[in-house]
């Protein structure tokens, strides 16, 4: 079991998109895939075809102990993939965990104890550095950052970075940045080019070589339910998170020998 936190609290970066195709990407190879929804909004829910998430068990519930994991984890229509969504209740999930023991331990307790089975475990955060991310980088094995290719696209990573050491240091120490993937890049951008060039140089081999393309048809797979490499599987975009997740799969391969 690997569990990958999705992280960046800039909104708007390809985050939500990112956790979807991937973990749909890494379903299709045959690889049992649990997609946890940690932000309110819901989007990760939806975008796997969950539009009645208000209804059923998810995040909210077995963060709080109110279900078992275990009855929080959902079968979406994609073979492979499961998820644990998002309602609405999880917007004052922040403020009612303050209160309690271990708070920063409750999606790693949740995981370790239901989450065994699955192959890879991929956490959609919200786009904020608080107790929600603090949660998945605790119980992260790795984290991957979607960097947008705009202008100011570096500056709140360094703050993100030192979440990161500071989780590392108090909550997790085996936490590591497993790579910085570039999102809406426009290759006709000069700006594009810039935030690559200025990513690859500072981060090196952290950045992943495959970048995700704009699209328009990576846009409209949200509002059908579908991620975009079931929307339109020939898309630049579909292709792109294919060859990411192979990407991944090698890196790891060659870090364990």
């Amino acid at each position: 079991m690997k569990i990958i936190a999705v992280v960046n609290q800039k909104g708007g970066v390809g985050k939500t998109t990112t956790s979807v195709n991937l973990a749909t990407s890494l379903a299709s190879i045959h690889k049992k895939v649990l997609l946890v929804d940690l932000d309110p909004q819901g989007n990760a829910s939806t975008g796997v075809g969950e539009f009645q998430r208000n209804n059923i068990n998810g995040t909210y519930e077995f963060l709080l102990g109110l279900k078992p994991m275990e009855a929080c984890i959902h079968k979406t229509k994609i073979p492979s993939l499961w998820l644990a969504s998002a309602s609405t209740n999880l917007a004052g999930a922040e403020v009612e965990l303050v209160s309690l023991p271990k708070r920063e331990y409750k999606l790693k307790e949740a995981l370790m104890h239901e989450g065994k089975d699955f192959d890879y475990i991929l956490i959609d955060c919200p786009p904020a550095l608080g107790l929600m991310t603090v949660n998945a980088l605790t119980a992260a094995d790795e984290v991957l950052v979607p960097l947008q290719c705009e202008f100011y696209a570096l500056d709140g990573l360094a703050r993100l970075i030192e979440t990161i050491r500071r989780v590392k240091t108090h909550f997790n120490k085996a936490l590591k940045l497993s790579g910085i993937v570039l999102t809406m890049y426009d290759k006709r951008s000069a700006l594009s080019a810039q935030v690559e060039a200025d990513a690859r140089y500072h981060f090196r081999d952290k950045v992943f070589n495959t970048v995700i393309p704009r699209s328009v048809r990576v846009s409209e797979a949200p509002s059908h339910g579908q991620p975009v490499v079931l929307y339109d599987f020939q898309n630049a975009g579909s292709m792109a998170y294919m060859k990411l997740a192979g990407e991944m799969l090698k890196r790891e391969m060659v870090a364990n020998g």
